[in-house]
């Protein structure tokens, strides 16, 4: 279509001259009016063009994919979990993109399709985001979301239960809103949490230091009778023991 739209705005085929619209679009309609009044082998080119794939992309903004790949992935197949099963092939990610294509043939299909991908990406960017993306966004291991999420420094935005293909049972998780885990990004609180986890885990080994080095329970009294019972042979002890702290005076 490239070529022809350049031969078309070169006024070589259009007598009334270039067309004025970039847009393929509506390009293709104009060159299938304008096809009727140029040479043969001209109207060839058009006609193989005109019977090339049907195609609509889409960007994916950083806000919907929050800067992951995972996450990019998880919009694509929420996309396609909408579409019916035999559209579901024709939509592809390319970069930053997503293209659907389908054969000219099938338009209807294509519009229908249009239309539910244009819907669903419309709120992409409060879709939930799901566990592992959540790690990939944050950079974050499966067992420090654990410990945040049952902390309450990892707000979770409910669950979410799913069958997983080849699983008989359900598979039940949390989700988490994807504003809030932008402000986490933002703001590095994964950095300051692992600051917190490592005090708190010097300050358990440090008390777990002490309780293995103190002495065992009694061992303290056996070390004071120990050393009552060698103040015995200190001199003058017995007659301490037996006249008391202040002697009787002779005197009266």
């Amino acid at each position: 279509m490239g070529k022809i739209v350049q031969l078309a705005n070169s006024g070589l085929l259009c007598p009334n001259g270039p067309i004025p619209d970039p847009d393929p679009r509506p390009v293709r309609n104009r060159l299938v009016l304008a096809a009727f009044s140029w040479p043969a082998h001209f109207r060839v080119m058009v006609a193989k063009e005109i019977s090339a794939d049907l195609m609509e992309s889409w960007p994916l903004s950083y806000a919907a994919t929050l800067g992951s790949a995972v996450r990019k992935q998880g919009i694509f197949l929420e996309l396609r979990a909408h579409l019916p099963p035999a559209a579901r092939k024709s939509l592809k990610i390319e970069g930053g993109l997503v293209v659907l294509r389908m054969s000219a043939e099938d338009g209807r299909q294509f519009a229908a399709a249009t239309e539910v991908v244009g819907k669903v990406l419309e709120n992409s960017e409060r879709l939930p985001v799901i566990p592992r993306e959540i790690e990939d966004i944050l950079q974050i291991s499966s067992t420090e979301r654990y410990r945040w999420l049952n902390d309450g420094r990892l707000p979770s935005a409910g669950t979410r239960t799913v069958k997983l293909r080849g699983r008989a049972k359900q598979v039940t998780f949390h989700v988490f809103d994807p504003r809030v885990v932008e402000e986490l990004l933002d703001q590095d609180r994964v950095s300051q949490w692992r600051e917190e986890d490592a005090q708190t885990a010097a300050e358990h080994r440090r008390r777990a230091s002490w309780r293995t080095n103190r002495p065992p329970r009694g061992a303290a009294a056996t070390e004071t009778s120990e050393i009552l019972r060698g103040s015995s042979k200190l001199s003058g002890w017995e007659e301490f023991e037996r006249d008391g702290p202040l002697r009787k005076s002779s005197r009266h």
